[in-house]
């Protein structure tokens, strides 16, 4: 059995269809009118132990909806629902012993306490062994840095140290899975790269598995190898995240540096579509020069690039730029991807 399961997922809210003004609330007061607002939309969707999952889509596609049916928070309209075999929200109590939650925006750290009474008082509420809560809080420790504010209370932590405190009272009793919405969003470049390091270490170590749902594409590209895209209550894309990429980011580019300038590099490529190339001003006749070459990976690839670079001077050292989940995302949120290629595209892959 997988270790979360869904089939046929649904969640509508009934929504009041108001007039404006005072007249339209006395209005609504005799003569209601509502309309329904389909969130998730027959969602199937299964997860396994230990993987560590992106769940994204622009905002009001239903990441939230389905992270809190998920967590037991919501009761869904419809479908069929089961984390490590429990239905969620008929098994409230006993699902919660399982899971974790960390929100970028919220805490469940106690506001006026420090933070070591906080996870003292979690440790109670979970009933973790001490000794369990003892190697734990030490590993959380070192891995966080979070010597220097367990002694102090919530209310006077930075942005940072909430984040790694909630990562912490969110393991503390091992849970088989963690919910991530946003834990980084807000937070600079080194907390960020700690709080991923933190992750992959919780998911290596304990094979913790780890549903993240974010906008911070660096969160994606650094955790996760499965990626599911999500819009208007729909999967339109459940793969691994190189799948896509191939996918939908067709071009690439390709930085050499040469040991002699090549003043005619653009005849080289003239007989293949699509290519394009730049370089960097010449200082001297005789330095290194850089020269970069842009093409689409179906008409061409680095090798045919380079073969013929070979030909006419050394290649003393290229690189190559991949394409970038961004850009495809951003064409997902903003309708320039056909959904059914993107679903096409990632069947059999998960």
């Amino acid at each position: 059995m997988s270790l979360i399961e869904t089939k046929g997922l649904q969640k509508v809210f009934r929504q009041a269809v108001k007039d404006p003004g005072l007249a339209g609330a006395i209005k609504h007061l005799f003569v209601q009118k509502y309309r329904d607002k389909h969130a998730v939309e027959g969602i199937d969707l299964t997860i396994e132990e230990g993987e560590t999952v992106a769940y994204v889509g622009p905002n009001g596609a239903g990441k939230s909806t389905t992270i809190k049916m998920l967590s037991g928070v919501l009761v869904p309209s419809g479908g069929e629902i089961r984390v490590d075999g429990l239905v969620p929200y008929k098994q409230r109590m006993e699902n919660a012993q399982r899971i974790g939650a960390v929100f970028g925006q919220r805490t469940q750290l106690w506001w006026d306490i420090p933070v070591r009474e906080s996870l003292n008082l979690l440790k109670d509420i979970y009933q973790v062994p001490d000794y369990t809560f003892k190697q734990n809080l030490d590993m959380f420790t070192e891995l966080l840095g979070m010597d220097q504010f367990l002694h102090l209370s919530a209310r006077k932590l930075s942005l940072g140290q909430r984040m790694q405190a909630d990562l912490a009272a969110a393991l503390l009793h091992n849970p088989k899975i963690v919910y991530l919405d946003e834990p980084t969003i807000g937070l600079d470049v080194a907390v960020k790269h700690r709080i991923r390091d933190f992750i992959k270490e919780m998911n290596r170590t304990k094979g913790t598995t780890m549903l993240l749902t974010t906008h911070d594409l660096g969160d994606i590209e650094d955790l996760c190898e499965r990626l599911i895209i999500i819009d208007h209550g729909r999967i339109i894309y459940d793969g691994k995240l190189q799948e896509v990429k191939d996918a939908f980011a067709r071009e690439r580019t390709i930085h050499t540096q040469l040991s002699s300038p090549i003043p005619d590099a653009e005849e080289l490529f003239r007989d293949l579509p699509d290519i394009y190339v730049s370089r960097p001003d010449e200082s001297a006749a005789d330095a290194n020069v850089m020269l970069s070459i842009r093409f689409d990976r179906f008409h061409c690839t680095a090798s045919d690039i380079v073969k013929r670079l070979m030909n006419r001077a050394e290649v003393v050292d290229f690189r190559i730029d991949e394409p970038s989940i961004e850009e495809i995302i951003r064409r997902v949120y903003e309708g320039q991807l056909d959904s059914a290629a993107l679903s096409e595209s990632g069947k059999g892959i998960a």
